[in-house]
């Protein structure tokens, strides 16, 4: 698929990023890898991948300036991931693929066979990777994962909006945003019966998905990769340090 156009979330959650602060910049996305900063090779990756327009959404002064310079559009952050992807959806339109700055491994390929499993007539996909494939790619890697009945998943920080539909999925975001790190949460919010098959571990992908799609009023569906390192990014130094070995090999 080409003609798509991608939006790069570069926020700031405010006071001193350690892992900016561990890589020497002044921003995450500012952090070099390989010779070219995190935001350059997620940039890079897109318009490889066939991103027609491609725009940075931050409040930083130095990555609007490294976004100018690589010639991607510039906009401003909101209050959040969602609004600022929200933000975003409304400046440049669908179909819209996001991903984040600190998306440091992002190759081509991952983007295109994200967007050739979506499945047709599906308004929002999201992709995963199953803990087997993360692990078999970087065994040194510490994730997140969420416990379903069929596996331990990740999340690969891609998604993508298909239509302006998806953007009714803005608000479920929003609360699924401020449990990310406590998956049992995210989990509740689909509702006692779904809470009570995760705890279980009787909630599988396509479960999640649907129910998801039903609370947000879209057509949902989650996308396994078989790119393990697709789930890796850099959230902390010792991120830092795994995609930098990762480079260097």
């Amino acid at each position: 698929m080409t003609g798509f156009s991608a939006l790069v979330l570069a926020g700031s959650r405010g006071g001193e990023d350690p892992v900016a602060a561990y890589g020497g910049a002044a921003h995450k996305a500012l952090i070099r890898l390989g010779g070219e900063t995190l935001l350059a090779r997620v940039v890079g990756a897109l318009r490889a991948a066939g991103g027609g327009r491609v725009a940075v959404i931050s409040s930083h002064a130095e990555v609007r300036a490294e976004a100018m310079r690589l010639g991607a559009e510039v906009l401003d952050e909101a209050a959040g991931p969602s609004l600022s992807v929200k933000a975003g959806a409304e400046a440049l339109g669908t179909p819209l693929v996001v991903t984040t700055a600190d998306h440091a491994l992002l190759q081509p390929e991952w983007v295109t066979r994200f967007l050739a499993d979506t499945p047709e007539g599906a308004d929002v996909t999201v992709l995963v990777a199953a803990r087997a494939t993360v692990e078999a790619a970087a065994p040194e890697t510490k994730r997140t994962w969420l416990k379903l009945a069929d596996g331990d998943w990740s999340g690969c920080n891609l998604f993508y909006l298909a239509n302006d539909r998806a953007l009714s999925v803005i608000d479920l975001w929003r609360r699924v945003e401020a449990e990310r790190k406590r998956p049992w949460k995210m989990a509740q919010i689909l509702g006692p019966a779904m809470l009570l098959r995760y705890l279980l571990r009787r909630l599988s992908l396509a479960d999640a998905a649907r129910r998801l799609g039903v609370l947000a009023g879209v057509r949902a569906a989650i996308v396994p990769t078989p790119y393990g390192l697709a789930s890796v990014d850099v959230d902390k130094p010792a991120d830092l340090d795994l995609v930098r070995s990762l480079v260097e090999r």
